[in-house]
């Protein structure tokens, strides 16, 4: 809404479309009760369109400034779907977004879970939501050996 574009969502599914991408990236983080990770990928060119549109200016290519904004799209739709998340989940944290770009770079899941993915058309391409949640295990806050955290109070 705050880019002035039109999205729908399309039909949602299990799985990921990990594999060989071009284009953006974005992961963030989530973590509480239950942990795991968000992305947001498209085209380079729609990445340039999105920071254009967010920035107010003509955006030609992949640069920082597109990568900053497309980092910062991500956050507010994966900020989003974890203030969803919470209230069926419990309270949840983000971590900062790590974006990629590139061609020819191969995207890979590791474990079992299913991703839950939403492809988004809209003009010029498509952006492809995607997140994957476990339940937290309580024994694995910590690495053995280490102790636990002191907390300052005032």
């Amino acid at each position: 809404m705050m880019l002035g574009i039109d999205m729908q969502p399309g039909e949602p599914f299990l799985g990921d479309s990990a594999g060989t991408e071009s284009g953006v990236l974005a992961l963030v983080g989530l973590a509480g009760p239950w942990v795991g990770t968000g992305s947001m990928s498209c085209s380079s060119g729609l990445a340039c369109h999105l920071a254009s549109r967010m920035l107010m200016t003509e955006c030609a290519g992949i640069n920082d400034e597109v990568l900053d904004a497309f980092a910062e799209v991500a956050n507010m739709v994966i900020g989003n779907v974890k203030t969803q998340l919470e209230a069926k989940l419990g309270a949840m944290a983000l971590s900062t977004p790590t974006v990629i770009f590139g061609r020819n770079f191969e995207t890979r899941r590791v474990g079992s879970r299913e991703w839950v993915s939403v492809p988004f058309p809209c003009e010029g391409g498509a952006i492809n939501v995607q997140v994957c949640l476990a339940e937290a295990q309580s024994d694995m806050n910590f690495r053995p050996g280490f102790a636990l955290p002191h907390t300052v109070q005032m």
